[in-house]
């Protein structure tokens, strides 16, 4: 079983964006009962909430349903128990690497460092902006998924 953690700052726009797109590939390739995906914020900002709303509309209409997920906040525990740590940002990567023993730095990178043929190496946080971000956080996210599952098909399986 290969474990696959995303985080953003708060987990209700960002992270589980990539959580429910990734989870998405996953199952299309039937490969759900061999990953564990989840997602989680560096911050408490909204514990037990839901994603954001403008979120879940960008998702679905991507035929994700995201609504079901909660967010949470990266416990210690997590350091140890995912095998692929994956920040949505520069800032929260920074954050996991402060808070992760130094033994498990290796497993916190940059999502996005999986689109290589993409200009951009952080996924915005779209909370203060319009719908569009949203939709452009999806374009990044469907991209790194590709090539994070093929990485992971031929390292791992």
């Amino acid at each position: 079983m290969v474990k696959v953690l995303f985080v953003c700052m708060g987990n209700i726009c960002r992270s589980p964006t990539a959580e429910g797109m990734f989870q998405k590939l996953v199952n299309q390739y039937g490969l759900s009962d061999s990953l564990e995906i989840d997602s989680a914020g560096t911050h408490a900002y909204h514990i037990e909430e839901s994603p954001d709303p403008r979120a879940q509309m960008a998702a679905a209409k991507r035929e994700a349903d995201i609504s079901i997920y909660r967010a949470r906040r990266v416990e210690e525990r997590d350091f140890e128990y995912y095998d692929y740590i994956l920040a949505m940002d520069r800032e929260n990567l920074n954050n996991l690497k402060d808070a992760a023993p130094s033994e498990y730095h290796n497993k916190i990178e940059l999502f996005l460092e999986y689109a290589p043929n993409l200009p951009e190496r952080e996924v915005p946080d779209p909370y203060y902006g319009g719908q569009s971000g949203f939709e452009r956080v999806l374009d990044l996210v469907e991209a790194a998924s590709e090539g994070l599952l093929s990485k992971i098909i031929l390292k791992d399986f």
